[in-house]
């Protein structure tokens, strides 16, 4: 089929047949090309969710320390630390 867009080749090797081979388990009536492309959005969902749990540990690591540390630090500390910094 023509397409303007970019296509890839994909050699089966031993981990793609695997993965392929449980794809084929979850979606028995699909054949192998169509498994592919469902693997990759499975797997770009997947990503997806990691960078999101990532970002909201962080958020929250953050959070539960912001102001818990205001007597390490100068009411003057700010001020001291700018005049270092080229003008």
């Amino acid at each position: 089929m023509p397409t303007a867009r970019p296509r890839y080749q994909v050699t089966e090797t031993p981990e793609v047949a695997r993965a392929l081979d449980l794809a084929a388990k979850r979606w028995p009536e699909e054949p192998r090309s169509k498994l592919l492309v469902r693997l990759v959005k499975v797997g770009g969902g997947s990503l997806e969710h990691d960078q999101r749990v990532s970002a909201d540990a962080h958020r929250a690591a953050v959070t539960n320390s912001s102001g818990r540390y205001a007597e390490a630090f100068a009411a003057d500390y700010l001020t001291g630390l700018r005049e270092d910094w080229p003008a």
